[in-house]
């Protein structure tokens, strides 16, 4: 490691004046930025740590809303988010215990990691993702692998999920990592069903479109039957093949609608 400067803000307000600084970085759960920093394939100059923000952190459920503050860890979504069963077993299964009791839901949607989960939940959930300046929708915030609608400075402070009827995220994780080499978020809801993949695509997580309008008519694993995944723009590494991701999107999905049902 090296030297820097370290600021632990207790207001949304003071992190976004400590963030003009244009050596500043924000410092959420820390799960990617310090283990890059300690390979030195970053070194900010200053840190602002979020973790302190008490408006940021808590799970609170109502009007069929689960709102969940930017900085609060994986293992509190997983306890307090109760309302939303899917989601919070999707947070309860994110990497181990450490990663869980530190890594935060606002860190893993600034990063947008190819192969996060949060991602395919807010995707999948239609999320709106509260900034310190804005309201953003999922389907505009994700911008493709670790790019986002944020712009420079700005920080995720919270996010609004509404609750589905019925929901399941399937995950076939790399077993080191523990990442999803492909994960599949369904959701259904009075007005339709969407489904989200994360792992598997170059462009980062994505929807199903085809799946989605297939399941609208017939929520069922059987809808599914038809359909096909384009391997063109899925990942290819020592893990597996564009074919194999392909392939696991439609398989893990299948196993998410039964789950849900």
């Amino acid at each position: 490691m090296y030297n820097f400067e370290f600021v632990k803000p207790s207001s949304i307000s003071e992190a976004v004046t400590a963030l003009t600084d244009e050596e500043a970085t924000p410092l959420s759960g820390g799960q990617t930025l310090l283990p890059t920093m300690k390979q030195r394939l970053a070194n900010p100059e200053k840190l602002v740590s979020l973790a302190g923000i008490a408006e940021m952190q808590g799970v609170t459920e109502a009007d069929g809303m689960v709102h969940i503050g930017a900085a609060t860890t994986h293992a509190t979504v997983a306890a307090k988010a109760q309302s939303y069963p899917g989601l919070a077993k999707l947070a309860a299964h994110i990497g181990d215990p450490a990663v869980r009791n530190r890594g935060t839901i606002g860190g893993s949607l600034a990063n947008n990691d190819p192969a996060a989960c949060y991602p395919a939940a807010a995707l999948a959930s239609n999320a709106t993702i509260v900034t310190d300046s804005r309201e953003i929708a999922a389907d505009d915030y994700f911008q493709g692998m670790f790019s986002t609608a944020l712009g420079e400075g700005e920080i995720v402070t919270a996010v609004r999920f509404p609750v589905p009827q019925v929901s399941n995220y399937q995950k076939f994780e790399q077993p080191a990592s523990r990442f999803a080499l492909v994960g599949v978020f369904v959701a259904k809801y009075a007005d339709g069903v969407r489904v989200a993949v994360t792992g598997a695509s170059e462009d980062g997580v994505f929807r199903w479109s085809e799946a989605e309008a297939a399941l609208e008519s017939n929520f069922s694993a059987d809808a599914l039957a038809n359909l096909t995944v384009s391997a063109q723009d899925m990942i290819e590494d020592l893990h597996g093949s564009k074919a194999y991701r392909a392939n696991l999107v439609k398989v893990l999905t299948g196993r998410a609608v039964k789950a849900a049902n």
